[in-house]
């Protein structure tokens, strides 16, 4: 018997986030004077709408509970939203959650059991692993290839995964960390095969709103079969309001929402002074939504343009949500990201980038790869492209000569 040394299994197999990790090197950069353009994590520095906090500043009562499954108005507001877009979710089947996290971790929670898998498309949001980990579930990779612009597998490539014990499919659309939207073709493929494996949906679509050059972000409640699809949402990303937490997770499966609500309620609720300014971000008119979106585009031309003629470089140009994954001509990505904070500055500026392998299962995936996150201002994403460009050139010849 394994003898017990202070720490749960759980907390020694629970990945560190590999967005956040590399932070403290961030940190001594900055004490050394050098200026760190971060296009690591997916924090825009758009402006959260002034509703918001109008409505915060006129709330008055008691700072109490909610009701654990939200305040009945931000619901309303949530089911309002969705038929907007045909999908025809009720408030009684909408559950307000601390941020798209957590309504992912329920869904997950709410399907599989301790030693069940649930299907991914790598390389994908980093924190899937952590929410399956942390439920005992295992997250078994279908892989997209940066050579083939990260589009879905083919149908084949899920049959192999498929186990006895594979409860769901959890994927983003759009995609974080590929920036991929993906066709009504992939995405009916998906709802075919789930409906032959007697599967779930786990369907994130926390970017629907963000998506470029005339596409549209199909949700998988347009594929009919709702009983097998569970969406998972949030305001961070649509509204710019990451601090405040409000997500949402809706199926119209009954028993899988009765069984949230039981989970809603062991967490007690949902902070309530964000739910009540976010009831007022739904009043934002189509306006809001088009020089969003159009300024996100304009931040994606140029991370684009900046970066493409880089030699060796593989990335397709991006279709939706903020971010550019991307192989490098590089051996390691971890290691580049660390020399670009420790041994690299271009007039007293460097950039930070997201190491790839930690949005892959499989070992060894992602190794020269990078995901960068477009959420500065166009000026300073192009300054910080071309460092990162000029780091890339020069940690290359580092590597040559250090090999003669």
């Amino acid at each position: 018997m394994e003898r017990y040394d202070g720490l749960s299994k759980r907390a020694k197999d629970l990945p560190a986030s590999p967005i956040r990790k590399l932070v403290p090197y961030a940190d001594e950069a900055k004490k050394r004077g050098i200026k760190v353009y971060h296009l690591n994590i997916g924090q825009p520095d758009l402006k959260t709408p002034q509703i918001y906090f109008e409505r915060i500043r006129k709330f008055s009562g008691i700072d109490d509970y909610t009701n654990s499954a939200g305040l009945m108005e931000l619901r309303e507001k949530f089911s309002e939203y969705y038929k907007k877009w045909s999908i025809p979710f009720e408030a009684s089947e909408i559950i307000i959650t601390e941020g798209g996290s957590e309504a992912v971790s329920f869904a997950i929670a709410a399907v599989a059991d301790p030693g069940d898998d649930i299907m991914v498309i790598e390389p994908f949001y980093a924190n899937y692993s952590a929410f399956a980990k942390f439920l005992g579930v295992n997250v078994v990779p279908v892989t997209s290839k940066a050579e083939d612009g990260y589009r879905m597998p083919p149908v084949e490539e899920f049959e192999r995964s498929l186990t006895s014990r594979t409860r769901a499919i959890l994927f983003p659309n759009p995609g974080n960390p590929n920036g991929v939207v993906y066709t009504k073709d992939e995405l009916g493929m998906i709802m075919d095969f789930a409906v032959r494996n007697d599967l779930y949906i786990i369907s994130d679509e926390v970017y629907r709103e963000i998506t470029f050059d005339g596409l549209k972000a199909y949700s998988m409640m347009d594929f009919g079969n709702h009983e097998r699809v569970i969406i998972a949402d949030s305001l961070s990303k649509r509204f710019n309001i990451c601090g405040a937490r409000i997500g949402a997770i809706a199926s119209k499966n009954k028993r899988i929402m009765d069984s949230v609500m039981k989970m809603a309620m062991a967490r007690l609720a949902a902070n309530h002074i964000s739910q009540y300014g976010a009831i007022g971000l739904f009043d934002l008119g189509e306006d809001y939504f088009k020089e969003m979106v159009s300024e996100y585009q304009k931040r994606r031309d140029v991370v684009y343009n900046e970066l493409k003629n880089i030699p060796g470089i593989i990335m397709n140009k991006p279709e939706g949500a903020f971010y550019l994954a991307a192989k490098l001509p590089v051996d390691d990505s971890e290691e580049f990201v660390k020399w670009m904070l420790q041994n690299f500055s271009y007039d007293g500026k460097t950039t930070m980038v997201a190491p790839l392998g930690g949005f892959y299962v499989t070992p060894n995936m992602g190794k020269n790869e990078i995901r960068i996150a477009y959420v500065l201002n166009s000026e300073d994403l192009k300054d910080a492209c071309r460092i990162l460009a000029k780091g890339i050139e020069e940690y290359s010849k580092e590597k040559i000569f250090s090999k003669r």
